[in-house]
């Protein structure tokens, strides 16, 4: 089945990033709606949809799970046969977004499509499973990318990233006091959500003008 897109920012953007959501959360979170807004605003054009699973919770108002990553991994690539977007493509996703994603990265550039992924809160784990490892393929990871996380996320925090073994093409943007939505714990930290999202954005516009164009197929 086709995808209904959500579009954010300039048409004639250079760079257009497509953002997959979490697991339990749409298109139109919040958090999706914020950040989209915010990047648009850095020159980027956004462009959002839901996987199946999802968009069905739109009809029928039942919360069923994702379906397995096989399955999400073919839709995330069939959204970008879909999309055919001009100029330099970045896929990312927020949390288990920008693992499917990552799944399906370094074919798509490897065929031309993509230039770089981006992830906003990885889920290197499940919460209270840090033996459950979610990096095996990101240890040879060759499409040049950005995961970004807070430092206290449960799903894999500054402390536990640190010994992973992770590919060369990987950079990690840690954002200070962050859980797995950038939420500082202002009191504690000094740090606002606002100034947490700013640094993420900031670094975000840099990297992908930096991204060198994908590789002919």
């Amino acid at each position: 089945m086709s995808h209904d897109f959500l579009v954010t920012g300039p048409e004639d953007a250079k760079i257009t990033i497509v953002l997959a959501h979490g697991a339990g959360g749409a298109m139109d979170t919040t958090w999706m709606e914020n950040m989209s807004s915010a990047l648009a605003d850095k020159g980027l054009r956004v462009v959002r949809f839901e996987f199946d699973y999802m968009a069905a919770r739109r009809s029928t108002g039942k919360r069923s799970p994702p379906p397995r990553a096989e399955l999400l991994k073919q839709e995330y690539k069939a959204v970008i046969d879909e999309l055919g977007a001009p100029g330099t493509l970045v896929i990312a996703g927020k949390s288990m977004g920008g693992r499917v994603a990552s799944m399906v990265a370094d074919e798509l550039r490897d065929t031309g499509k993509i230039s770089g992924l981006l992830c906003f809160g990885y889920p290197f784990h499940p919460i209270g499973k840090p033996q459950s490892l979610r990096t095996a393929h990101l240890e040879e990871m060759k499409t040049p990318t950005l995961i970004c996380q807070g430092t206290r996320d449960l799903f894999g925090s500054r402390e536990e990233v640190s010994g992973f073994k992770l590919s060369s093409m990987i950079e990690i943007l840690w954002v200070e006091d962050g859980d797995h939505d950038f939420q500082p714990r202002k009191a504690i930290s000094g740090f606002t959500v606002a100034e947490d999202v700013n640094t993420v954005i900031n670094h975000v516009s840099t990297w992908t003008a930096a991204l060198p164009k994908a590789p002919p197929p």
